[in-house]
């Protein structure tokens, strides 16, 4: 946009269908950008609980392993701990809230059975230490979900409100002051008209 542009009525046409889309586009980049901040608070509320179901889990399979460790040696448990498989069945999709693709990551992998070893083998304790250290790479996974999906719409939200406050606070004000300017010129020339024209009217009357 010019803002020096002629005083012309096309360019006041001009300037006022620019501050209208600037407006139109004002109003759907702060809804969205609303919306986004919506969906960023629901999912940090969500990290906050399952961050601290994590940290539990964890506290839990280390007092099971600890147990496991006095019941049945630390040698025994290290063998047990030697046969599990490592974990490489991870699943990334996404799905779109505004525009913005926000991760869902799921572990592959069949259904558990327990206990996982046979009882003879090994004890209670055991058997709890890795049914909560399964528990708490399941809960990892969600709390990457998460953490992924927060880092990206906060960054858009972001953007976004940058964008909406360039318009607000830049755009539509330019394009008022413009249409202000070329409305005022306008209006100025149509009076030095209108007198240049009376007074043509008043001669023409005086030599008639």
């Amino acid at each position: 946009m010019d803002v020096n542009q002629t005083p012309t009525k096309s360019n006041l046409m001009k300037a006022q269908a620019g501050l209208k889309m600037a407006e139109q586009g004002y109003d759907l980049l702060d809804r969205k950008r609303k919306l986004l901040e919506r969906e960023l608070t629901s999912l940090e509320k969500k990290k906050e609980g399952l961050a601290g179901d994590l940290r539990q889990t964890f506290i839990e399979a280390y007092e099971a392993l600890k147990e496991a460790n006095i019941s049945m040696g630390i040698d025994r448990v290290e063998q047990f701990a030697e046969n599990v498989n490592v974990e490489d069945g991870v699943e990334i999709k996404f799905y779109s809230v505004m525009g913005v693709e926000v991760p869902v990551v799921r572990l592959n992998e069949p259904e558990r059975r327990y206990p996982p070893t046979g009882m003879y083998k090994t004890n209670l304790s055991l058997d709890e230490a890795k049914m909560k250290f399964d528990r708490a790479k399941a809960l990892a996974v969600q709390l990457a979900e998460l953490t992924g999906g927060i880092d990206r719409l906060a960054v858009n939200a972001t953007k976004t409100g940058k964008r909406a406050n360039a318009l607000k606070n830049i755009m539509i004000p330019r394009y008022k002051a413009l249409i202000a300017e070329i409305s005022s010129s306008l209006e100025e020339k149509e009076r030095e008209e209108f007198s240049r024209l009376k007074v043509i009217k008043r001669k023409e009357q005086s030599n008639g």
